[in-house]
């Protein structure tokens, strides 16, 4: 079995090491690989998890997430409550287990044949992703559903917002949240894009590689998976600075900060 492990615990924290410890308890023969996402970032959750879920992999796959910024109640946690426990099965037979919070499930809620309440104790740890839910995550993928409770309607989930920073790869590629079908423009036309307080010239290109040294293309990057209709698979917008960082050059903003194409 390979399980992702994706959360917000930070890039090398050993609070990777204690939750794997406590799934390989349950799945004492599987790989598991770890992604830290940016805290709190329920955004960069939900786009890894479409696209690790989403495109081939191994058969046999779990994906378990735990962002959860306790977001869902403004009052003070009562026994370190926090959002609720969901399991998702993915269209193509991949088991998706975590915390429903702000766009954990946005990207993958129309990709999804059961998406139900797991009925686990909303709070009694500060570290429920280890102490709490990997016994939940092992019945599940065992096949015993009796922790299995309430159907989720999608139309609960929120909608992916289409103008923010999905994520930043280690070339300094910025990851965006634009389908790339919503942009009708004809290759090397210039357009200009804001990113917080900073503006920049940027070339449409239908590939990135298309532009010449130094320049900044708004293209159809290498993210993405087929669409829930079975049209033409989805691709998100990319603003890649060929020989260079096109982070830095918009200033290093975060995840989740909008993206506005000014002309």
């Amino acid at each position: 079995m390979y399980i992702c492990v994706i959360a917000d615990y930070g890039t090398g924290d050993p609070a990777f090491t204690e939750v794997v410890q406590r799934l390989l308890m349950a799945f004492p023969h599987a790989q598991v690989h770890s992604l830290s996402v940016p805290p709190f970032s329920t955004l960069a959750t939900g786009f890894w998890i479409a696209q690790l879920g989403l495109n081939p992999g191994y058969s046999d796959r779990l994906i378990y997430h735990n962002c959860a910024p306790r977001q869902d109640d403004p009052q003070s946690r009562r026994d370190n409550e926090g959002e609720g426990l969901t399991y998702a099965l993915l269209s193509n037979d991949v088991k998706v287990v975590g915390v429903n919070a702000g766009y954990t499930l946005s990207f993958v809620k129309n990709h999804t044949k059961l998406l139900k309440v797991v009925n686990v104790s909303r709070g009694g740890s500060q570290f429920r992703s280890r102490d709490v839910f990997p016994p939940a995550a092992a019945a599940i993928v065992n096949e015993d559903f009796s922790l299995l409770g309430d159907s989720i309607d999608p139309e609960q989930i929120p909608d992916v917002p289409l103008d923010r920073i999905a994520w930043i790869d280690g070339y300094g590629n910025i990851k965006t949240t634009i389908p790339a079908d919503t942009i009708n423009l004809e290759p090397e036309t210039k357009v200009v894009i804001r990113i917080g307080d900073v503006v920049s010239d940027a070339v449409y290109s239908d590939g990135s590689f298309k532009v010449p040294e130094g320049t900044l293309a708004f293209a159809p990057g290498s993210s993405g998976w087929q669409s829930a209709s079975g049209g033409e698979p989805i691709r998100w917008m990319e603003l890649f600075l060929r020989g260079g960082n096109a982070w830095e050059r918009f200033g290093k903003p975060r995840v989740n900060q909008r993206i506005t194409q000014i002309a």
